[in-house]
């Protein structure tokens, strides 16, 4: 595809993203991605804390009851805004606590809730500057900044970069990631498989956004193939992805497969599925 058609497929395309991928509340609608503070990593640290705790208890070394008493209220809050409070007070007085890392997980994903993706940019950095291998970090947030993508933003690049840097990372932690004590091998295998399929993910997007297509593809293929619940996102791109390269066959099944996902995505897909197809049988 080329000329005039290619760049008004692409121009569709981001508006369709613009209105799918922008907005954090509409992420979570359609993504089976966990936010930071509920997924399988923070129960990892949780339980490894637990084991620490226990640890305390029986070599008579308990520490702050005061500190674990404020955890556990983060731990159970439940509004966003409650989150954040706790977690930055706790932050502000157990400034070298074992728990540290959970809580930048949770105060940032309380603010993903919250749609303040600067604050959830902030709190995630902050988090990684002091535990650069949190996989969960890195993944979730070079996951957000190219579905937060604006073409427009004069450092939309770099934004880009630091994206495709943190995943990258991550996979490099992945390779020698130890499992925490009183972890399960089964939990430590689901934790590592779903935060791999996160970092697919976003370097799908990142190289969408790119528009290097064929290396989008792989990473999107290697996210979707298999999985039983797909992020439709995911699937809208691999489409896109598809139709730019001209292979229209392979963008309707794309498209398709996003289209059997109920939400604000599906219209979208069935429409462009129907497109897609058209195009494939002109194609022979």
């Amino acid at each position: 595809m080329s000329g005039w058609g290619t760049k008004s497929w692409n121009w569709l395309t981001g508006i369709m993203l613009a209105a799918a991928l922008c907005l954090p509340a509409c992420l979570n609608a359609q993504a089976p991605r966990a936010t930071p503070d509920s997924n399988p990593l923070t129960q990892l640290n949780a339980n490894e804390n637990t084991y620490e705790t226990q640890q305390k208890i029986l070599n008579h070394d308990l520490g702050d009851p005061k500190e674990e008493k404020a955890f556990k209220a983060l731990q159970t809050a439940n509004e966003p805004a409650k989150k954040i409070k706790l977690g930055q007070d706790f932050i502000n007085k157990y400034p070298s606590s074992v728990h540290l890392e959970a809580v930048y997980q949770t105060i940032a994903g309380a603010y993903y809730e919250q749609q303040d993706l600067p604050n959830f940019y902030n709190y995630a950095d902050q988090g990684i500057s002091h535990f650069p291998d949190d996989v969960s970090l890195l993944a979730m947030t070079g996951w957000v900044i190219p579905r937060a993508y604006n073409h427009d933003d004069p450092d939309a690049d770099k934004k880009l970069d630091k994206a495709e840097t943190y995943e990258k990372h991550a996979i490099d932690v992945m390779k020698t990631l130890q499992k925490p004590p009183g972890v399960s091998d089964q939990a430590f295998d689901q934790y590592k498989l779903q935060e791999t399929v996160t970092v697919q993910s976003a370097l799908g997007l990142i190289y969408f956004r790119r528009e290097n297509y064929d290396d989008s593809v792989k990473e999107l293929q290697q996210a979707t193939q298999g999985a039983t619940n797909p992020d439709p996102t995911d699937l809208l791109v691999l489409g896109a992805d598809y139709h730019n390269l001209s292979q229209y066959k392979e963008a309707a099944d794309a498209f398709n497969r996003c289209a059997q996902i109920a939400g604000n995505l599906q219209a979208t897909c069935k429409q462009n599925a129907d497109d897609a197809t058209k195009l494939a049988g002109q194609a022979k």
